[in-house]
């Protein structure tokens, strides 16, 4: 095996491994900022010596091994300087010290409540939501700083300020590396299951740049989500979230051309869907909903996906349960956005005379105001009606509030679509 090959070899290692390394780290050294520096060190001894002794049988107990070896040689240091001087910003608490006494022990031990805690803290509420998604991605996702200012367009400077700023917050905050209970537990829930929906919308459709999906924000959204499924099982709006994104993932392939251009849902080759994945969406629905007697927010837009689902042909859709069902999305988490895809359901299970109605209430909503999806949608029912000037004038506003490049061609096209048309205004 060449150096490059082995190198390839451990930075895949490191991908899966970087997750629970981070996570048992933490719970020793009680530090978010020391357990990632502590697991980078582990990473940087295996890129120098397993090119050279080959990848050991079980990678991940090695890097735990030097990783937890370092750790103990630092908190048993700062324990002599302490005793020597007396006081030290450093505390060495009880927990500490049991880890000292199990490190043998602990090497091939289940890391679930440790990656679960690390979840939580990486998605406390204390951070702004961009810190969030840059830290989970960064310690759960094992994507480096570049990777996810690719993955969202800003500079690698940004991003690396987000994560820095993130770790002295909760150093600062002296946010516990625990899993919540109690009355926290459902804030710090729904706080992670933002974030992780964040990163699958930012995937599933671009806000900005060339592409129309970035397939590899959706692969990692759908991992997290399924990992927190796994260490959650009584959560009924983590499975709620985990059936959204496993029906959405299931369009990847037909939501773009060859040239990757969008394809919009009611034009697309459902022979393309994956079928897999739509019914793994479903046992996760079912799962949701089975949990609970009222369906929280995940569960509802999971119910409404997989109406799409179920649909063989477009035509086959029941608009009317989705409209249905974004009514009761409405009372349980109210917003602009679900309104406008309300009245979207509307238009198609009454006729786009409804659904201009329904949208032309949100016209002077501030928080729509420069949504670019409002004109499209209005544009869209103005066609239909035949009001073509109007429906011109909303597809170019459309466009010029959009950041995505082929989302902007897309309505752009629509707009010159109200030219070549035969009917009446």
């Amino acid at each position: 095996m060449t150096a490059t090959d082995s190198h390839r070899v451990i930075q895949a290692i490191w991908r899966i491994e970087a997750p629970r390394l981070i996570a048992g780290l933490a719970r020793m050294v009680r530090d978010l900022g020391r357990a990632e520096d502590l697991a980078q060190e582990a990473f940087m001894r295996a890129l120098e010596e397993w090119p050279k002794s080959g990848v050991p049988e079980k990678p991940g107990a090695w890097l735990m091994t030097v990783a937890k070896r370092r750790a103990i040689d630092e908190i048993r240091r700062l324990k002599r300087a302490e005793e020597k001087h007396g006081a030290l910003g450093y505390v060495i608490d009880a927990r500490q010290e049991a880890a000292l006494s199990d490190l043998d022990a602990s090497i091939d031990e289940d890391f679930g409540d440790d990656l679960l805690r690390l979840i939580f803290v990486a998605c406390h509420p204390v951070l702004p939501a961009e810190a969030r998604v840059a830290l989970t991605l960064r310690l759960l996702g094992g994507l480096s700083t570049p990777e996810i200012a690719r993955a969202f367009l800003v500079p690698e400077a940004t991003v690396a300020q987000r994560i820095v700023r993130a770790k002295r917050t909760l150093a600062e905050a002296r946010v516990p590396f625990e899993v919540p209970r109690g009355i926290d537990r459902a804030a710090r829930v729904s706080s992670v299951l933002e974030v992780i929906y964040l990163i699958m919308n930012e995937g599933y459709t671009a806000t900005a740049g060339e592409d129309w999906i970035r397939p590899t924000l959706c692969e990692e959204a759908l991992r997290l989500g399924r990992v927190l499924a796994g260490l959650a099982p009584k959560e009924s709006e983590v499975h709620g979230l985990v059936a959204l994104m496993e029906i959405q993932a299931s369009r990847m392939r037909a939501r773009v051309g060859q040239d990757g251009e969008p394809i919009l849902l009611l034009d697309q080759n459902r022979a393309l869907w994956d079928h897999v994945l739509i019914d793994r969406g479903l046992a996760a629905l079912e799962r949701a909903e089975s949990l609970r007697g009222d369906r929280g927010p995940y569960t509802l837009q999971a119910a409404i996906a997989a109406c799409h689902a179920r649909a063989r042909r477009p035509e086959d859709t029941d608009w009317k349960r989705i409209t249905a069902l974004y009514e009761a999305l409405a009372r349980r988490a109210p917003s602009p956005i679900v309104e406008l895809n309300r009245a979207v359901a509307a238009g198609m299970a009454w006729g786009p005379k409804v659904g201009l109605e329904f949208a032309d209430k949100l016209v002077d909503d501030p928080a729509l105001e420069n949504y670019h999806l409002l004109p499209s949608v209005r544009g869209d029912f103005l066609f239909k009606l035949g009001r073509l000037k109007e429906a011109r004038q909303e597809f170019e506003r459309a466009a010029s509030l959009t950041q995505n490049a082929r989302e902007r061609h897309l309505l752009l096209a629509r707009r010159d679509a109200c030219l070549g048309t035969s009917k009446r205004e």
